[in-house]
């Protein structure tokens, strides 16, 4: 271990130290300052005279003076099973005046990629209460699946409201499965955020099967770039060597790009698309492809990344990157927000690309395949006519257009707005759809097997609707 105090420059959250032997990219690093206090960094950059260091603490305090120990090591996350209950900070420290972590081991925080042969397909299912997502945009073990949202909008709301309820099936049903963790990893969250949060989990319960990483707006922007992949590491640990089922939830990942664009301003490096760094894709695949399932393992780990859209802007960077990158996306939609529907989901842009080999008989229910089509037909046709209507007026439309509109309403305030507090299971979800499908004809359920009409079709729905016609 070598000491030098040759730092030549502080640039950011950076500090550039001459060196007369090659320094590993990725080593850990102890500054300590003239007061005697020890900051931590990274080593960013490697050259033969030089190395360029991020900071996670800051450089405040850090001059030519301070001395710089390189510890020969890249970063390591202490994973153990009693991380479970614990509320860190993003560095991994302990926030929640706890014992010191005892670790089982110690882990790189980079990760090893999966082999893609080892992997094995998603396709079972996970129940988080929502039916929104449930029903028409499923979640399968070891998927990820982003939820896009705008500045403002209730997308902690909802991402509490999955942690909280969020489980497997066989679990609930008492059955030999794994037991189910979730992984909550904040950057950039202010003080409020996070004590609504902290309330939230201790209040459900919900903290015993958790493990909390906290990153707040005040902290160093250069640790959010750490959080993720210290929660992905002890997520990767519970599932793959304890034979957990995890859930890692990470948000904003807006803020995360927020940071590494601070990173790449302070290296002078040559922007890509508004002023991000040109190797953001990479980066943004290093984290979500860190979900998935392996072959022989019981454990299993999904992603929901949260990130907030700049302007509400889908063609932005950082939800375009991601889009590419992910298997779907949730849209949380500022319209249906303002009328009052929680959560705002907004189905139609939705998409989840795994949900159709995570549904149907054995996994959900079989019918719930063709419910899901006929819903989103219908909703999609009631969106059309509402557009009509804008022109028009509701007069100039025929009985049936009139049916569509009623339903499109009737899906919004009954299917989707469920309150954040309401834990609906699959059959719920499906009962509801069912009850909205029967105030429409039979012979408009042309996405829905004849079988599943006979036996699923509510003639009572049917009939109020007519009556009330």
């Amino acid at each position: 271990m070598k000491e030098y105090q040759t730092i030549t420059e502080i640039s950011g959250p950076l500090v550039f130290v001459e060196t007369d032997e090659p320094i590993g990219y990725d080593e850990i690093v102890e500054i300590e300052t003239g007061d005697g206090r020890t900051r931590h960094g990274q080593v960013l950059e490697s050259a033969s005279e030089y190395v360029a260091i991020q900071v996670f603490e800051g450089t405040e305090g850090i001059d030519r003076d301070s001395s710089v120990r390189f510890l020969g090591e890249t970063m390591k996350m202490p994973v153990t099973e009693d991380l479970l209950g614990r509320v860190l900070d993003g560095s991994g420290n302990p926030l929640d005046g706890g014992p010191d972590i005892v670790p089982d081991e110690r882990r790189d925080i980079v990760g090893a990629a999966i082999n893609p042969y080892s992997r094995e397909y998603p396709e079972e299912f996970i129940q988080t209460g929502v039916s929104a997502i449930d029903g028409m945009n499923t979640l399968v073990r070891g998927q990820k699946l982003p939820i896009f949202s705008g500045s403002g909008l209730p997308h902690n709301e909802l991402a509490l409201q999955i942690a909280r309820q969020a489980t497997v099936p066989e679990e609930e049903e008492g059955g030999e499965g794994s037991e189910f963790a979730v992984i909550f990893g904040a950057m950039g969250i202010t003080q409020e955020e996070a004590n609504e949060f902290m309330q939230d989990f201790e209040r459900t319960g919900a903290l015993e099967r958790s493990v909390v990483f906290m990153n707040l707006a005040d902290d160093p922007a250069v640790e959010r770039t750490i959080t993720p992949r210290l929660a992905l590491t002890t997520a990767e640990y519970l599932a793959f060597d304890k034979d957990y089922h995890v859930l890692v939830i990470l948000t904003d990942m807006t803020n995360y790009c927020e940071a590494l664009r601070e990173i790449g301003a302070a290296r002078e490096e040559v922007p890509g698309r508004r002023g991000y760094p040109g190797y953001m894709y990479t980066d943004l695949a290093t984290l979500y492809e860190r979900a998935g399932r392996i072959e022989g393992r019981e454990g299993s780990v999904t992603q929901i990344p949260i990130l907030t859209m700049p302007g509400d802007d889908d063609t932005h960077p950082i939800p375009d990157l991601t889009g590419y990158i992910t298997e779907g996306q949730i849209y949380v939609d500022r319209d249906l927000n303002s009328q009052g529907i929680q959560p705002p989901t907004y189905v139609l842009p939705s998409l989840s690309r795994l949900m159709d080999d995570g549904i149907g008989e054995g996994l959900t229910r079989e019918d719930h395949g063709d419910v899901s089509d006929q819903l989103y037909a219908a909703y999609a046709e009631g969106e059309d006519l509402r557009d009509l209507v804008n022109i028009v007026g509701r007069e100039a439309l025929s009985e049936r257009d009139n049916r569509f509109l009623d339903f499109a309403d009737r899906f919004e305030t009954e299917f989707v707005n469920q309150g954040y507090n309401t834990n609906r299971s699959i059959e719920d979800t499906l009962g509801i759809g069912w009850d909205l499908l029967s105030t429409l004809p039979p012979e408009e359920l042309n996405r829905v097997d004849e079988d599943y009409i006979e036996e699923y079709y509510r003639e009572d729905e049917a009939a109020e609707e007519v009556a009330a016609d």
